[in-house]
């Protein structure tokens, strides 16, 4: 009954309010006592005049019933609490989406452009992740960390938003996109760790880490990497230069995707090659790895409570209190 008033309101031990029980025969003692004795007043003509005394008599019979009261409440311990959902990271999934964003991902063969279409598609695969940690690593002719793995998938989302082709370094350095990825998720203690790997070209980064050995690193820390070449077959109208006004040239470009390293990566870490040529095939390789990598979201119930048994206490005080100051003052007036 209390629940359905008071939704978030309990009692830690209710079964003590059955102390109020004991009022009963209080009452009774009570009764029986007001029969046989009684309390002398000042006579007078007029009882309304003395209204005032029979209220301080009121007080006083009542006064030990709130002290009781106040106390057997106490005891029960009153308090309110809030429900907080906690998930259990363990169950999920850390998961690292490496973005190539060379400048020919502003290549227009997907719709309306390679990066913007990626963006899309890419928040959409994490909205559909609710129970994994995913962060993500931007590369090009560097490697740059933008969010280590986290739960908070608004800054992700954020951060994909921003995504831009004019903040690295030039070139295509896939190892250092897969190294910095897996330097992520080496010490993550998830039962399943994977890395997205994403590009449209070829290593161009002679110094840099070779793609090989990033994998081997993959595979030696129990990461599964799925690589996606993104690209028609054929040409692509894509940047290749800057004009005097600083507006990018396009040009009919031969689409080279490094497919054989894209799928021995997949291959040596246990997980597998995709090839997006459109944005339709880009959603379903997105799609794909979702079925591929479930996700078991366990969560727990996190009780918040407040408690208010000294409240209560402090009432059974203050009326002690006032009774015993009651009491003094109408005895003396009494005599």
């Amino acid at each position: 009954m209390m629940e359905t008033i008071f939704p978030n309101f309990e009692f830690y031990s209710p079964w003590l309010l059955l102390l109020f029980l004991a009022f009963i025969p209080l009452l009774i003692l009570d009764v029986k006592k007001k029969k046989r004795t009684g309390i002398k007043v000042p006579s007078t003509k007029n009882m309304e005049e003395n209204k005032g005394i029979l209220f301080v008599l009121f007080l006083l019979k009542i006064s030990k019933y709130l002290i009781l009261s106040a106390l057997i409440i106490a005891i029960a311990r009153p308090r309110t609490f809030t429900i907080s959902q906690n998930n259990d990271d363990s169950k999920g999934i850390d998961i690292m989406l490496s973005v190539d964003v060379s400048l020919s991902m502003l290549a227009k063969d997907l719709e309306p452009d390679r990066l913007t279409a990626l963006k899309k598609i890419a928040k959409n695969f994490v909205l559909q992740r609710p129970a994994d940690r995913i962060g993500l690593v931007t590369y090009s002719g560097e490697a740059f960390t933008k969010v280590p793995v986290t739960s908070d998938h608004a800054v992700i989302l954020d951060e994909l938003d921003n995504l831009n082709t004019l903040e690295l370094q030039p070139g295509t350095a896939i190892g250092e996109g897969l190294s910095v990825a897996v330097s992520h998720l080496k010490n993550s203690k998830a039962k399943s760790k994977i890395i997205i790997l994403m590009t449209d070209g070829v290593n161009t980064i002679e110094n840099a880490m070779p793609p090989q050995v990033g994998a081997q690193l993959a595979k030696a820390n129990g990461i599964k990497v799925y690589s996606i070449g993104i690209g028609t077959n054929g040409y692509a109208l894509m940047p290749t230069n800057i004009d005097i006004f600083g507006d990018l040239v396009f040009n009919e470009v031969e689409v080279k995707i490094d497919e054989p390293v894209l799928r021995e990566i997949a291959q040596t870490t246990g997980g597998k090659y995709f090839r997006a040529t459109s944005v339709q095939s880009l959603e379903e390789v997105y799609n794909e790895i979702n079925q591929l990598e479930k996700s078991e979201l366990k969560t727990s119930k996190l009780y918040n409570y407040q408690e208010y048994f000294r409240t209560f206490l402090w009432i059974a005080l203050g009326v002690l209190l006032l009774d015993a100051i009651l009491r003094w003052v109408f005895y003396r007036f009494l005599s």
